[in-house]
């Protein structure tokens, strides 16, 4: 595991305090593991329903992976 060293602004780390003291998680570090660990999670969800919007818009390819490879410039 390594170390990140990120400046937050006064407002970002009160509200981490906040969620320690809170009880949300047991330190900073596991607040900002959380809080990384949800935002990746949303951007799973996000290019899922972007994948299904570009579907029903038929924006998808089909068909033989190889040929379409052999399609593209």
């Amino acid at each position: 595991m390594s170390t990140l060293s990120v400046p937050l602004s006064n407002n970002l780390e009160a509200f981490i305090d906040e969620m320690v003291k809170g009880g949300i998680a047991p330190n900073k570090a596991e607040v900002v593991r959380q809080a990384l660990n949800r935002y990746a999670e949303d951007q799973a969800v996000e290019a899922v329903l972007r994948s299904e919007q570009e579907a029903r818009e038929g924006k998808i390819l089909r068909g033989d992976l190889n040929k379409l490879l052999d399609r593209m410039p």
